[in-house]
């Protein structure tokens, strides 16, 4: 079952968050073309997208881990 909260804002909640997710999050926030509404799918196209570095989708990977525990 699909979290209620749509994962791009739910990542967005992490802010304060040690580690990569953290920095995911806070790259978010900064980036006005982030899929706030989109799912992790979407997240990790955005970010082939911009090149980002590898770590990133890591974080995503640990990121849709706790956002479907959540």
């Amino acid at each position: 079952m699909m979290p209620d909260t749509p994962f791009g804002q739910w990542l967005m909640t992490q802010t304060d968050r040690a580690g990569l997710v953290g920095q995911l999050a806070t790259g978010a926030h900064a980036d006005r073309r982030f899929p706030r509404t989109g799912d992790p799918e979407a997240v990790r196209k955005h970010l082939s997208a911009m090149q980002a570095d590898g770590d990133m989708f890591d974080a995503v990977d640990d990121a849709e881990l706790d956002w479907l525990c959540a």
